[in-house]
């Protein structure tokens, strides 16, 4: 089974994407603020992270580069999942160290399909 872990500080959101995912058969993990989604990630072996940029305290940046350091925390791949839609926003996440961007709101008629296609590609943009 497909085990994602999600990051977002919306409980409303988190509650939306959780059961999207859900009902598309993945196995959801929650994590609502950085340093919480780092210590999950220490603990489990995660196919996926879905990544919110904007989050309290530690950025989904800051979170990014905190993976990409940790030498104990194993190569996954991370997707943003962000309400930022500016120009050049999308290539910053790239940048950073993300596999793709999923904007905010969702189109939950493709939600799963996309979320499944960057695990399916092995985390490479597909």
């Amino acid at each position: 089974m497909t085990k994602i872990l999600v990051v977002e500080d919306n409980p409303m959101n988190m509650e939306l994407v959780t059961f999207i995912l859900a009902a598309g058969g993945i196995d959801v993990t929650q994590a609502f603020d950085g340093p919480e989604a780092l210590e999950k990630i220490k603990d489990t072996h995660f196919d996926l992270i879905l990544l919110d940029i904007q989050l309290p305290g530690m950025d989904g940046i800051e979170v990014i580069k905190n993976i990409n350091a940790g030498k104990t925390i194993p190569n996954i791949p991370i997707v943003a999942l962000t309400a930022h839609a500016m120009h050049g926003d999308r290539q910053k996440f790239i940048d950073a160290g993300c596999v793709g961007y999923i904007s905010k709101p969702i189109d939950v008629s493709t939600f799963v399909e996309r979320v499944l296609s960057y695990v399916a590609e092995g985390g490479t943009k597909p």
